[in-house]
């Protein structure tokens, strides 16, 4: 066990190197090879909180043992977030627009909010021993069987839209797609598997990705 988990933390350290990498190559592209403006100040800034968000949730809030697939599939992704974007703020030619960064800053903070949220719901309830066994259905939850998935992708979209380029939007559709087709395919399974009847009860009445939609 702690072979597993000292090599679970070397993975975890590589993630966090490249994010900090990954930080201070944004922080050159939207500052050195960009006029400073509200628009890349505000993006660098959402990129760092989710830096410390997620960070803070692989470290200390939900910790647990990861593989090298898992480090490098979030490292690719990762790069998207913190290099990709920024790459987009600053070829694109449009006026910069405060209206669209308050839309883009209020979706962030709100897909981040659900996204942490409901996961530290679900931890609280999973660490009492009376709940063993039990399906977790409250909470953010109560709205959406992968409420969590949805919180990722507005936070993205969030930050697709602080580039204020078009061209951004496909990350988060991507993303979205990514989920649709194969993360809650999977996690369904999985649910189905080790909840049985629960799940069954559980989906009936619950939406699976869009509170109220779908």
């Amino acid at each position: 066990m702690y072979g597993i988990q000292k090599q679970s933390t070397k993975q975890k350290s590589f993630i966090l190197i490249a994010q900090i990498v990954y930080l201070i190559i944004a922080y050159y592209v939207l500052f050195s090879l960009n006029e400073e403006n509200f628009l890349s100040i505000g993006l660098f800034t959402a990129l760092f909180i989710t830096s410390l968000r997620l960070n803070a949730m692989m470290f200390l809030w939900l910790p647990r043992g990861i593989g090298w697939m898992e480090a490098i599939g979030n490292s690719l992704a990762f790069a998207l977030y913190y290099l990709v974007f920024p790459l987009l703020a600053i070829a694109n030619d449009n006026d910069a627009s405060m209206t669209l960064f308050m839309v883009g800053w209020i979706i962030f903070l709100l897909g981040s909010f659900i996204n942490t949220g409901s996961e530290l719901l679900r931890k609280t309830f999973k660490d009492n021993p009376e709940n063993k066994g039990k399906l977790y259905t409250g909470g953010l939850f109560h709205y959406a069987i992968h409420i969590n998935y949805f919180g990722d992708c507005l936070w993205v979209l969030g930050l697709a839209i602080l580039t204020n380029n078009f061209f951004s939007l496909f990350i988060p559709l991507g993303l979205l797609l990514l989920f649709v087709t194969s993360y809650i395919p999977n996690h369904d399974k999985y649910l189905q598997d080790k909840y049985g009847d629960q799940f069954i009860e559980y989906k009936k009445s619950t939406k699976k990705l869009i509170p109220f939609i779908w």
